[in-house]
């Protein structure tokens, strides 16, 4: 297994569009177990692979230990739980929405936007189907901070970050720090790879 850099804003790769995965061969399984292993290491929730460089629709969560706030400074809401009998740690290749309710407002942060945060609002129930680790297709009824993972990684999917949620004027206030992070001028634990470094 391999710790990845994570791509950060500015970076070309995170305003594409991952491509399906055809066939579950070595590399997407190299791909899964690196993805969570830099995602441990850079202490996120989720991760996608377009954030670590590669156009394949997958993605990674682990929500296991949710009880302090992670990089992306996301906590568990205590009036949007998960359900106890849902998983914590998963990956999901070529994941699709199919219906979703609720709505909720929540902060968020992002490993490719170090030190940001902005409130979006999500749903607080989605119904996604996917293909597992072992490429066998699987619907889940995710709620809480698990479906907000999930949502959230799945924009990075379709080239779409948090802050395309946040209405122009609030995200007019985060010029700076989004001109710092793309220029690398950010500290970070995690190795990264920045626009001007792409």
């Amino acid at each position: 297994m391999s710790i990845l850099p994570i791509y950060l804003f500015g970076t070309k790769i995170l305003k594409k569009t991952a491509r399906p995965v055809e066939v579950l061969d070595d590399s997407t399984v190299k791909l899964i177990y690196d993805m969570f292993e830099t995602m441990h290491e850079a202490n996120g929730l989720g991760l996608a692979a377009t954030q670590v460089g590669d156009l394949r629709r997958v993605i990674t969560i682990d929500i296991a230990d949710v009880t302090e706030p992670s990089a992306e400074g996301e906590t568990e809401d205590t009036s949007h739980p998960t359900s106890p009998d849902l998983p914590r740690t998963i990956a999901l290749i070529n994941p699709e929405i199919l219906s979703d309710d609720g709505r909720w407002l929540m902060e968020e942060g992002c490993l490719s936007l170090p030190h940001l945060r902005g409130e979006v609002e999500r749903a607080d129930k989605i119904r996604v189907r996917f293909l597992d680790a072992e490429f066998k297709q699987q619907e889940l009824l995710a709620d809480g901070l698990l479906a907000r993972v999930i949502l959230h990684e799945l924009d990075h999917l379709n080239g779409i970050l948090f802050i395309d949620h946040i209405n122009k004027a609030k995200r007019s206030l985060l010029l700076p720090k989004l001109r710092k992070i793309r220029k690398g001028e950010v500290e970070v634990d995690y190795p990264v790879v920045t626009a001007e470094g792409e």
